[in-house]
């Protein structure tokens, strides 16, 4: 398994990562509860909340999902390693979203402006699939 990289709408750039119902037992919560850990361990990492995208989208009055979502997840942390500015805070917190569809969990965030960011969250990601691989 790969993790892609790739523009969303042009504009944002996102690192993604298919991970099959095959190749894995986990469940939704298994893989939020492996990344809420993964952020816990780091010290340059704070974690912030889990959000439930699925629930609060589906309360909406005029919600729209795709038929294959059936759950996604926001782990949401902050790498808060700096505030060299009053602006930085905006490019802030980051977040981790699992989405399970029919066959697949898709793993995903957008890049950070910090190589730090990225490693950490590339390392986590990849993580999780090795993880999910050896049960």
């Amino acid at each position: 398994m790969q993790l892609n990289q790739f523009m969303l709408q042009d504009t944002y750039p996102v690192r993604s990562l298919d991970l099959p119902k095959g190749s894995t037992n986990h469940t939704t919560d298994a893989l939020v509860e492996y990344l809420h850990r993964c952020i816990e361990a780091e010290p340059r990492a704070g974690y912030i909340a889990t959000f439930d995208h699925y629930s609060h989208t589906r309360q909406q009055p005029e919600h729209e999902i795709a038929d294959e979502i059936h759950d996604a997840r926001l782990v949401i942390f902050c790498f808060g390693l700096r505030l060299p500015a009053p602006e930085a805070p905006a490019a802030r917190p980051r977040s981790i979203s699992v989405v399970e569809t029919d066959d697949r969990f898709v793993i995903s965030f957008m890049e950070a402006p910090m190589p730090l960011g990225n490693n950490l969250m590339t390392e986590w990601v990849e993580g999780l699939a090795e993880a999910s691989q050896n049960g």
